[in-house]
């Protein structure tokens, strides 16, 4: 499981989208777009899809990602 917390470009309220994490300043959660990645998206589809998310959240949110799994 990543860790989110010390993830710059997100946020987590317990009253919006169930306290998911999402890409701060939107309701887009951060599972969504590894999903959609997984399934064969490409990143600039992604922030098409999701207005609000920007390049660098979308970035910065795989690079986190890609750090977390390194340490597990």
């Amino acid at each position: 499981m990543i860790d989110w917390s010390s993830c710059p470009c997100v946020e987590r309220d317990p009253q919006r989208v169930s306290g998911a994490w999402v890409f701060s300043g939107t309701r887009h959660p951060c599972s969504g777009s590894l999903r959609n990645l997984e399934d064969g998206a490409q990143l600039s589809d992604f922030i098409e899809w999701f207005p609000g998310v920007t390049l660098q959240q979308a970035r910065t949110v795989l690079e986190h990602a890609a750090r977390s799994l390194e340490v597990a």
